[in-house]
């Protein structure tokens, strides 16, 4: 029976019953799982990744793995995210052991899709909070979020004050971007050159390396415990910024303080999902 659970986590308490013979109770088969460390738990859902992604968080890792905490500090890690309402995805539940709760048969990939919602960029430094962005685009075709988008809007304007001002208090720094389409673009790469601004490559699908990620989540929070949950998009735009507000530099800190160990967990899961 405990095999069975390993082989398929979803099956069900019932189901599990009668992967043994004679069938036992339903109060055995928890028993049973208890004795060998195996519960029924919620499925964690993750980026989905691809074996060559993998290798790339994998190698990222390695190449990284001697940096000490002042070079972390010298990173404006940014990241773009959806803030939405009216995500009613179901639950999954799986079986596993305690170590077990991002193995790749544990977890569930998820695809962001919302009937309301916006699209934030904000950026963050070791001690320091960085500027928040409502990025505007009119979607449908050719509407998304661009290269010229993101340059207007974000790199022109916000984010170089704030270079210049993190670069002026601390010297040389780099800026991480994803690999979005909108920051790998030829024109945006060209912009970056003519700026003088280095960037700190970053794997494919890898939130777990970027410390402004749990932050998100933070604000995420922030917002659905509201009094009143947004129901317009002015009012997400403003719970929006008034969530950023409550995020401190110590949030930050924590976050950033973690990355070698973030970078350990990767090497750890030979490129896989961490608990991060």
């Amino acid at each position: 029976m405990t095999r069975a659970a390993k082989i398929q986590r979803r099956k069900t308490i019932e189901d599990l019953r009668y992967s043994v013979t004679p069938t036992i109770s339903a109060t055995s088969v928890w028993k049973i799982l208890a004795e060998n460390g195996l519960y029924r738990r919620k499925a964690r859902k993750v980026v989905f990744l691809t074996k060559a992604q993998k290798m790339k968080r994998k190698q990222w890792a390695i190449s990284h793995r001697g940096w000490k905490p002042e070079d972390w500090e010298r990173v404006i890690w940014s990241d773009e995210s959806y803030i939405y309402i009216g995500d009613n995805k179901g639950t999954v539940w799986v079986t596993q052991s305690a170590d077990e709760e991002y193995a790749e048969n544990c977890v569930i990939p998820t695809f962001k899709q919302s009937s309301l919602r916006i699209m934030v960029w904000g950026c963050i430094m070791k001690g320091s909070k960085g500027p928040l962005v409502v990025l505007e685009y009119p979607g449908g075709k050719g509407g998304g979020m661009n290269a010229e988008r993101y340059q207007e809007q974000v790199l022109d304007g916000i984010f170089f004050d704030y270079w210049m001002q993190m670069s002026e208090e601390r010297g040389q720094i780099l800026f991480q971007q994803d690999g979005a389409p909108s920051h790998t673009a030829k024109s945006t790469q060209e912009w970056l050159k003519w700026n003088s601004i280095d960037t700190l490559p970053h794997p494919p699908s890898s939130p777990d390396l970027n410390p402004i990620e749990p932050l998100w989540n933070k604000m995420k929070t922030l917002i659905h415990n509201r009094p009143h949950i947004p129901s317009s998009i002015g009012e997400l735009k403003a719970a929006a910024f008034e969530a950023w507000d409550q995020i401190t530099e110590a949030d930050i800190d924590g976050y950033v303080n973690h990355m070698g160990d973030r970078v350990e967990a990767v090497l750890k899961a030979k490129g896989g999902h961490t608990m991060y």
